[in-house]
């Protein structure tokens, strides 16, 4: 095929900048010449460069033919569904074999982005000898086979590595998704796709269908709160409870679905990763005691068996054992600490005294928190995970555990000891409505404060030089500067293993479990949950557009962990919704199976049977999906067969050659 026809995509502009120490861009320096190696090396692997001079930092702007761009994805071997239904390595002779994205583009903004990378730190010293780079009047050493980025990123000339954002398909998703005032939960889903790639996309497309299913709660809360039943009043909130039960399991089913149309939509390959013996195959384990018993035991299969055996049970043991530390952390630190802010809470009667007992809380608590995510994380480097995303899920499922305790035991604590229900909804009407709105307002003006900070700094040091020459009034004129001066878009918890989608998720998961496991105690809950995901939708949009750089790509075809801790906190809110309807019904404690508590309990396990039996009801897979899989499947199959066949000699040549012996 010609690959020339790939040609016809539309070049793109600038997408990758670095930052680089400002002096080395002045050519006129003699003293420095490792800019002018950089870049002449990156022009001849093929980048399109622009430098640009900022106030406190120098900039190159890159970006990369698609012929350049389809020899890097040839290089890696990167993998890519063809017209034929096999997934195959990429090469650029037969680029009119393989399946276009759904803007038209050959490689999503994931694959690009790593070939990107690719030629980046493929830049390596090939020459027999080290090379002498000057710099300040002193020598850098390029060894060997050493990648020129590396080297400057030690010495501190190279700052950082970073996406640009596209102004053309900036504003258009501005447009589409934060100004359109009459879709505000039909956007085009494969935008937001193309341009941030398959996580975020993955991110707003669950954001988007939570927020039109929670429509339906939401209605039926105002009518339970305004309608007066009359004589049936006694069962409206075991009705509320169990219909919300019933349409958080059914929306989670449907989301799967969902899911599953999207990365078929996308032409990921979700097919199931290896385990842990195949990664073990791969030499990707990080003991080297285990690497050398490995090499030792090829040969002896059952030897082999005995070292598969005892890496998969280390594991075991050591995620059991990082579990145990953090849960015994949270019961004995946390626990103790969130009760007697409960207890204080509860018997005070000053409002003064309890606004200051809430700030130390608060403060206090996010030193906790963070301490507990950096225990976390240095844990899980001990672990044996699959790969990267193994490891985030690990991290999410422990920090967690940290946010469950800090948000609902004190709740727990005024539902279930003392009854007290006035309090309960003070307490929930606080943590949905004040402490949320307080922090959207802090997460959507904070990165606008750290901008402006640092943008008055550079200005600042700039006027101090033009001043002590002479020079005249300082412009911030610079855009990749700005965009640079924009806060990364990470995880409060830090960026080794998770973005911000992180923080994203955990308030999303902490509403949810919010209002459904005490949907009984305030249904109107459900209300302000509802204009609250319509406003995330917006809102978040426009933070990642407008207010952060353009993110890192990550390649997750799921929410992760986090479909088990919403299912974990739907399984949570049958219980403590059917022990919240036992309080109000047994207001004299006497906690006797009557009629009413015994229907209760009945209840309880009828709902955690319905919840566990539907994923056989609406299966996850859609037919449509499964049947294009499993065509898929006998493609690669019927191919494989073919080769194996062209592999053996034909009979009547082994019939000849032994007629001639």
């Amino acid at each position: 095929m010609n690959g020339n026809d790939g040609e016809e995509e539309e070049q793109p502009g600038f997408e990758i900048g670095l930052v680089v120490r400002n002096r080395i861009l002045r050519q006129e320096d003699d003293s420095i010449d490792c800019m002018e190696v950089l870049l002449k090396e990156l022009r001849h692997v093929g980048f399109t460069v622009e430098t640009v001079r900022g106030f406190t930092d120098g900039f190159i702007k890159l970006s990369a033919t698609l012929e350049r761009l389809g020899q890097a994805a040839a290089d890696l071997q990167l993998r890519k569904p063809t017209y034929i239904g096999i997934d195959l390595p990429f090469q650029w002779e037969d680029v009119n074999a393989f399946v276009r994205q759904p803007d038209g583009k050959l490689f999503s903004w994931c694959e690009r982005f790593r070939c990107y990378q690719h030629m980046l730190y493929g830049i390596r010293n090939r020459s027999q000898s080290d090379i002498s780079l000057k710099l300040d009047g002193r020598e850098l050493v390029w060894k060997i086979r050493e990648p020129l980025l590396q080297t400057l990123e030690l010495e501190g000339i190279l700052k950082h590595v970073f996406p640009l954002h596209d102004e053309v398909k900036r504003k258009k998703l501005l447009k589409s998704w934060v100004l359109n005032k009459r879709n505000y939960t039909n956007q085009d889903i494969d935008d937001m796709y193309s341009y941030f790639g398959l996580k975020i996309a993955i991110y707003f497309a669950f954001l988007r269908m939570y927020a039109r299913w929670i429509v339906f709660p939401a209605l039926l809360a105002v009518i339970v709160q305004l309608v007066n039943f009359g004589s049936m009043q006694f069962l409206v909130l075991p009705v509320f409870f169990t219909s919300t039960t019933l349409w958080a399991v059914l929306f989670f089913q449907f989301w799967k679905r969902k899911n599953y149309s999207l990365i078929s939509r996308w032409q990921i390959n979700c097919s199931v990763t290896a385990g842990q013996g195949y990664k073990f195959l791969g030499m990707e384990c990080t003991s080297l005691k285990t690497r050398l018993e490995l090499l030792k035991a090829m040969g002896d299969r059952n030897r082999e068996k005995a070292v598969y055996q005892r890496y998969e049970w280390f594991g075991h043991l050591v995620r059991f054992r990082n579990n145990a530390l953090i849960i015994l952390g949270i019961v004995c630190l946390q626990l103790p600490f969130e009760l007697a802010y409960a207890h204080l809470y509860e018997v005070l009667k000053s409002d003064i005294t309890k606004f200051a007992l809430t700030a130390g809380y608060i403060f206090l608590i996010q030193f906790f928190t963070k301490l507990g995510a950096r225990v976390s994380v240095r844990l899980i480097k001990y672990e044996n995970n699959e790969n990267s995303q193994f490891q985030a899920d690990s991290l999410v499922y422990k920090v967690f555990g940290l946010y469950f305790m800090q948000s609902y035991i004190g709740v727990f604590y005024h539902a279930l000891l003392h009854r007290n229900f006035l309090t309960l909804r003070q307490l929930l009407i606080q943590r949905l409505i004040i402490f949320q709105v307080l922090e959207n307002v802090l997460e959507h003006s904070l990165p606008y404060v750290k901008y402006s900070i640092k943008k008055y700094r550079a200005v600042r040091n700039k006027k101090h030089r033009r001043t002590a020459s002479g020079g005249k009034k300082v412009h911030f004129h610079s855009k990749v500067e700005k965009e640079y001066l924009k806060p990364a878009y990470n995880a409060s918890i830090g960026d080794e293993l998770e973005d911000g989608l992180f923080d994203d998720y955990l308030q999303l998961a902490l509403q949810f479990g919010m209002i459904m496991m005490f949907a009984c105690a305030f249904p109107l809950a459900f209300v302000f949950a509802a204009v609250n995901s319509f406003t995330e939708v917006r809102t978040d949009a426009l933070k990642l557009l407008s207010m952060f750089r353009r993110p890192v790509p990550r390649a997750a075809a799921t929410i992760g962990a986090w479909i088990n801790i919403y299912q974990f906190l739907i399984v949570m809110s049958i219980c403590t919704n059917s022990v919240l309807l036992v309080c109000m019904y047994d207001q004299e404690r006497k906690w006797q199976i009557e009629p009413g508590l015994a229907g209760i309990l009945i209840m309880e396990h009828v709902l955690l049977l319905i919840k566990f039996g539907f994923s056989q009801f609406v299966p996850e897979e859609p037919a449509w999906v499964r049947a294009r899989r499993v065509w898929n499947a006998e493609q690669v199959q019927d191919a494989c067969a073919k080769q194996l066949l062209k592999s053996f000699p034909s009979r009547e040549k082994n019939f000849e050659e032994k007629k001639v012996e």
